[in-house]
């Protein structure tokens, strides 16, 4: 029998592919349980809401991409590129994931746009004192650029597109 917590990462972990997969919007619960194994009544055992769920999912996402970053550790000259390449790391162990948070901006339900607005304030915020600590010129304007190339990273993955990612 699977643990109490271990049904909730597993619903969390079903989540994240239809949210993906579907979008926001068109995602159910009812599909998320079925995804799990587990009855939709079970999902609201630990969700009270579709939201509250895709909340979850995020909070999920952004530790990861927070953490990921906090941990590392580089000479200045070569940070930013440290940084991207954990960020690309990401997109291939938890892609689908990364797309979310990256894409989450876009959804319209004002609860779910606070929370992702914090979310990437608190990224923001991480990267630019890592910038500042490693005495970059202007780490505002690095880590807004740095966080401007994970979206384009992002879209570019997206859409299949690789020939956007040409920075040379």
């Amino acid at each position: 029998m699977v643990a109490r917590e271990d049904k909730k990462e597993l619903i969390l972990d079903n989540a994240v592919g239809i949210f993906a997969e579907n979008g926001y919007y068109k995602a159910t619960t009812a599909l998320i349980a079925k995804a799990a194994g587990v009855t939709q009544p079970y999902v609201f055992h630990f969700f009270k809401n579709k939201e509250e769920l895709f909340i979850a999912v995020i909070d999920r996402a952004s530790k990861r991409i927070y953490e990921a970053f906090s941990g590392v550790d580089a000479p200045a000259d070569q940070l930013m590129d440290t940084m991207g390449h954990e960020f690309m790391k990401m997109m291939k162990t938890h892609k689908d994931e990364i797309i979310l948070v990256m894409q989450s901006h876009a959804i319209s339900e004002t609860v779910i746009r606070d929370h992702v607005k914090e979310k990437f304030r608190l990224v923001h915020e991480l990267v630019t004192e890592k910038l500042k600590m490693a005495g970059y010129p202007n780490p505002e304007a690095g880590a807004t650029q740095f966080l401007g190339i994970g979206f384009l990273v992002t879209v570019a993955q997206v859409l299949e597109l690789p020939q956007l990612l040409c920075f040379e």
